[in-house]
């Protein structure tokens, strides 16, 4: 059905000439951009007589690395997407996402393999600021749907998407609650890059929001001794996955997250759970703060706060156990994060460390 012809750098879908379905003017798009040029150069892997493509992980808990994951399986992974929010051909999808990375690539995707009309923009803060559409599908960070609600016109052409996903990190209770009432439907999605984007959403917004997430039918979730979730999903990955992710699986096979393994505080033989700490901060402390750990020769380690402003101590401890209770406060400029825009544990670990080793 899809078709790159090598020498015109076209795509043909169906005898018509796309690249692929841009509506980007009247005539074929010249490469103004380096975010069209990305997009060119993904499509031409995409169409190469490969099997497989790399892809970068993000590296919010660690290392950046790239890895090889088969077009075939990236293919299922978008059936999975499309078929559950029922997406079908001609439907609008936005392409606001950057494309080195899984979730912008399977945007794309999804739309080759549903026969989406694709509309990319060069990925920003605020990729709905000079557009209005109201698109049938939609793919976000965090960050992207927070500054999209600071606006007024911006947060109406979020409500008007008809299904927006949402990704890359953690949802912050006050977008939970500034989208609860949009009139179509919203989601959380939980996936990596192993998983080719996600295996599992969790709705937002309208009488079936929760705070679970709830698997495709392909996927089967289990849980390690540690309880950190074990993923087998064969559609997308021929391997069982084992992940860092501390959860509770539900009869009904949902699960929700409690933290990461790694992000565990082991303090004078009280396992603190930076997510949940953190959590209890949001109400005093918003945006720009997040928890990390030094060691120590008393209790092993100790909580320690970052946080990009002052703050009154006082008031912290009134919100959290006391166990949990931060034994140093350090202020920074700018809270160390990926390019996904997730809190970088391993660069704010390392910051914190050269700053009491240089004192």
């Amino acid at each position: 059905m899809y078709q790159l012809d090598r020498e015109k750098q076209i795509i043909t879908i169906e005898g018509k000439a796309y690249f692929p379905n841009i509506f980007l003017g009247e005539n074929l798009p010249e490469f103004i951009s380096q975010f069209h040029n990305d997009l060119f150069l993904f499509l031409k892997d995409w169409f190469s007589d490969s099997p497989t493509l790399k892809v970068q992980t993000s590296g919010s808990t660690g290392i950046p690395k790239e890895i090889l994951v088969e077009k075939s399986r990236m293919m299922q992974s978008a059936q999975l997407t499309c078929s559950f929010l029922g997406l079908k051909k001609g439907d609008s999808a936005l392409l606001c996402m950057p494309l080195n990375y899984i979730a912008g690539k399977m945007v794309v995707v999804r739309a080759l393999i549903a026969g989406l009309d694709l509309y990319p923009l060069p990925p920003s803060g605020n990729p709905l600021k000079d557009i209005d559409k109201a698109f049938c599908f939609a793919a976000m960070i965090p960050l992207q749907v927070f500054n999209s609600l600071q606006s007024d016109t911006e947060r109406k052409r979020l409500s008007n998407i008809k299904n927006l996903i949402i990704g890359g990190g953690s949802i912050d209770p006050h977008i939970e609650d500034a989208i609860k009432d949009f009139p179509h439907k919203v989601y959380s999605t939980y996936g990596m890059t192993e998983t080719l984007s996600h295996i599992a959403l969790r709705q937002l917004n309208g009488i079936e929001a929760s705070d679970h997430y709830y698997p495709f039918d392909s996927v089967t979730l289990s849980v390690s001794e540690g309880n950190a979730l074990i993923i087998d999903a064969p559609l997308v990955s021929n391997e069982r996955l084992y992940t860092n992710d501390i959860v509770e699986i539900y009869e009904d096979k949902s699960f929700r997250i409690i933290g990461r393994k790694d992000n565990i505080i082991n303090s004078g033989g009280v396992k603190i759970q930076i997510e949940e700490v953190e959590a209890l901060l949001k109400p005093l402390l918003n945006n720009g703060f997040a928890v990390t750990s030094l060691p120590d020769p008393k209790f092993g380690e100790i909580v320690v706060l970052v946080t990009e402003k002052e703050i009154d101590e006082s008031l912290i401890s009134n919100l959290l156990p006391v166990y949990s209770i931060p034994k140093k406060i350090i202020k920074v400029s700018k809270i160390p994060l990926t390019e996904t825009g997730k809190i970088n544990r391993v660069a704010l670990k390392q910051l914190v460390s050269d700053i009491f080793l240089s004192k």
